[in-house]
């Protein structure tokens, strides 16, 4: 990726001027010819596909719609994806429901193969929705290059947003929030917990991560996190807390440094 997005500094200053900035870099984003390449073409064929075959077939259309979702890792696993997508989401057996990672549930209903007679595709905004969340994922990515949090931070700010919409029960929500590495490290970093909290039962994690939630915003639901302030603090508890542990491991591989450079000078004498 040869965009540079510029990110003046890191913790919660640079978190501040991405947003304040993220408009018109987005934009500068999008008016590169790679970009606007890749958007004419997927713009031109999707309308065209009717089945998750002929999706799979094109690796151009589908490199565009799994970056869409973050599941661009999964381009060399046609069969796979061509699975999620066919098997649709309406039954409890479908691939994409027995996934951990629901990503792949959102994915495989955006096109619609396996859930209507008619896909999603022949749909006239689908182009549109789906070209707009492209944008997103692939500035995300090119902000991840410099600043791992940051991508962390604004995959937050769509996905656990789209998680707190929806309709799914709050339960469900938490499990989902754990299903997910992005989301799941967010929430870990912010509320300080150690790396063996993963290692807990999983309905354990779901209580700690409740009462961690209901202890910091006055309430335990996702739902909350639809509303613009939370998630702002939220994020910022993120950015704060994990510029704080970089701040202090590096102080920490600094006084051993020193230490072994005494230790080495006095040896010497």
């Amino acid at each position: 990726m040869t965009f540079n997005p510029i990110l003046p500094t890191s913790g919660y200053a640079g978190w501040t001027f991405l947003k304040r900035t993220e408009a018109q870099q987005t934009q500068a984003f999008a008016n590169q010819t790679s970009v606007k390449r890749e958007e004419a073409y997927f713009r031109e064929k999707i309308g065209t596909i009717s089945s998750a075959d002929a999706l799979v077939a094109d690796p151009r259309l589908l490199r565009v719609a799994l970056t869409a979702y973050g599941l661009e890792a999964d381009m060399p696993n046609k069969f796979f994806i061509k699975k999620i997508l066919t098997d649709g989401t309406l039954s409890t057996t479908a691939l994409a429901n027995r996934m951990t990672d629901k990503s792949y549930v959102a994915f495989s209903k955006a096109f619609g193969f396996g859930d209507f007679s008619t896909p999603r595709t022949k749909l006239s905004d689908f182009a549109d929705k789906l070209l707009l969340r492209y944008r997103e994922k692939q500035f995300q990515s090119a902000v991840g290059e410099q600043n791992s949090d940051f991508r962390l931070a604004m995959n937050a700010e769509t996905q656990l947003g789209e998680l707190a919409a929806s309709s799914a029960s709050d339960k469900s929500k938490w499990y989902t929030v754990l299903g997910s590495s992005p989301m799941r490290k967010v929430f870990e970093v912010a509320f300080g917990l150690p790396s063996s909290f993963a290692g807990i039962d999983i309905d354990k994690q779901v209580e700690v991560l409740q009462a961690r939630t209901r202890s910091t915003f006055g309430a335990d639901t996702i739902s909350q996190f639809t509303d613009e302030e939370s998630m702002q603090k939220l994020v910022r508890l993120f950015i704060v807390r994990s510029e704080v542990a970089s701040l202090s491991s590096n102080a920490s591989g600094a006084q051993t440094a020193l230490t072994l450079l005494q230790q080495t000078r006095f040896q010497t004498l």
